[in-house]
């Protein structure tokens, strides 16, 4: 095998030992350069959620696959939870979550990456996210498990006077003993990780749903958070209507055998937002590593935006023949991200960058390993056993025709047998691009190549399917 080099800039987009969660992307123009800036809490502490500084990462307008991080922008002695950056006039204004998000005060730059100084305590909460609107009039939403707004004072820090409103939306039923009781919905249900924005002219208030029963037709999972979802209204305080549910992290659809419909990847919160660039909306959110939720990871998918009338459509858009929309449904989860037409197949894919793994016992799961290491350009998938699947989508096959898959893989045991389908997770017949079975020893990771059976062009999914325990660190087509 020829010496590759990684994909960089996939899904999730920051480098798999980093690990951003609750990202609000921002677009700013500093310098006489644009440039896309996320701003999340930081996964460091490894036995709890988020870190005591925030980094901001970045990449140009016209490539969002080339990120790069700009540094530490503000740090303090406790634990920072899910921060937001405005802009007003010349000022960037970070809005910083102190004390695991009891207090919220805001700090100044002149620099869209900080550093944000001269921190002021400010009356606003939880999860707090800012809008400067087009009269640069400035409205603050936060809470959780209720949900509030205000308009800002000239501050930048303090309500208005008489504008602040509880239960801007709906609640949940969860842990119905600590909530107020009059304002529920099984639907329209605010949990946390306020955000807004303004798109085709409406308020839209993005943030993190919580269903309690769930709904087995879509194969959505009771009593988790996993969803962002999305309310639209032409006043910033008040008129909210429901638009549904834009991204949920917890995977695309996987039909069992029975009929069963299940998620193809596991449940983590959520929290993020939405941001049009180069006239291409996105969805950034992100998902779970690991077995305990606090390796989170950044990620991004282009979304459609479509206004009808007064109703406002966000996600995966289908029309009819004559341009009208038909249906608007969740983003997909992929493994591509930015790199739209799919992760070039000739190039070292990290098996870090999966959207799919499904277990035979989701209480014994395989899950990626999280890692922290600048200098490891991957992270394996680990504890793979009989009929683990591990999916990614997409790659792409354009610019090679390969005849070799090589796997770099750690067995566990004396056998190492897998078989790679292409489109399906199954064997439908024809979509089977290669297997193998092989005794081993057990050992460290070794490169083992794998003779296609079958041509593979244009861009597919692609799902590895092991019949032995073993890690899967990546995979590279070739032409030998």
């Amino acid at each position: 095998m020829q010496i590759k080099e990684y994909i960089r800039g996939a899904n999730p987009y920051m480098p798999l030992w980093e690990h951003v969660p609750d990202g609000e992307p921002r677009v700013f123009t500093h310098n006489g350069e644009t440039r896309v800036y996320v701003y999340g809490s930081h996964d460091t502490e490894r036995d709890e959620y988020c870190g005591k500084d925030y980094v901001v990462w970045s990449a140009p307008v016209g490539d969002l696959t080339d990120w790069r991080c700009d540094g530490v922008c503000f740090s303090a002695d406790n634990i920072l939870y899910a921060p937001d950056v405005v802009k007003k006039d010349d000022t960037y204004y970070m809005y910083i979550a102190m004390n695991k998000g009891e207090n919220i005060y805001v700090a100044e730059s002149k620099n869209p990456a900080g550093p944000f100084e001269n921190p002021r305590k400010t009356d606003f909460g939880f999860d707090i996210g800012v809008l400067v609107d087009d009269d640069n009039r400035c409205y603050a939403y936060w809470g959780f498990t209720k949900c509030y707004c205000a308009e800002i004072n000239d501050d930048m820090a303090t309500i208005k006077n008489g504008t602040f409103k509880a239960n801007m939306i709906p609640h949940c039923d969860f842990r119905t003993n600590h909530w107020d009781t009059e304002n529920i919905d099984t639907e329209f249900c605010y949990f946390e990780a306020a955000s807004i924005r303004k798109i085709l002219g409406k308020y839209v208030f993005i943030y993190s749903k919580r269903i309690k029963n769930g709904d087995k037709d879509k194969a959505l999972r009771p009593n988790t958070n996993c969803y962002l979802d999305y309310a639209y209204s032409d006043s910033p305080l008040s008129g909210w209507v429901h638009g549904g549910t834009i991204s949920n992290n917890s995977g695309a659809v996987i039909v069992k055998n029975d009929g069963e419909k299940k998620r193809a990847y596991q449940t983590c919160n959520n929290h993020g937002s939405i941001a049009e660039i180069n006239n291409q909306y996105y969805i950034f959110y992100h998902r779970g590593t690991g077995t305990n939720g606090y390796a989170r990871q950044a990620m991004l998918e282009p979304i459609d935006a479509v206004l009808e009338g007064e109703k406002l459509y966000i996600g995966r858009i289908k029309y009819d023949e004559n341009g009208r929309v038909t249906e608007c449904s969740e983003a997909e989860m992929t493994s591509q991200g930015a790199h739209i037409n799919g992760l070039d197949a000739e190039k070292i894919i990290s098996s870090g960058y999966t959207c799919c793994i499904d277990s035979p016992n989701d209480d014994n799961r395989a899950y990626i390993k999280s890692v922290y290491d600048s200098n490891n350009p991957s992270a394996p998938v680990v504890n793979i056993y009989k009929g683990t699947i591990v999916g990614f989508k997409y790659i792409n096959f354009s610019s090679i025709q390969p005849d070799t898959l090589y796997v770099r893989i750690k067995p566990l045991c004396n056998i190492i047998s897998l078989k790679v389908f292409a489109d399906t997770p199954k064997d439908t017949g024809g979509n089977c691009l290669c297997s193998l079975t092989y005794e081993s020893t057990v050992g460290d990771y070794q490169i083992v190549g794998i003779k296609l059976e079958r041509k593979v062009t244009g861009r597919h999914a692609v799902y590895f399917e092991f019949s032995e325990k073993c890690e899967f660190d990546w995979f590279s087509f070739s032409t030998d």
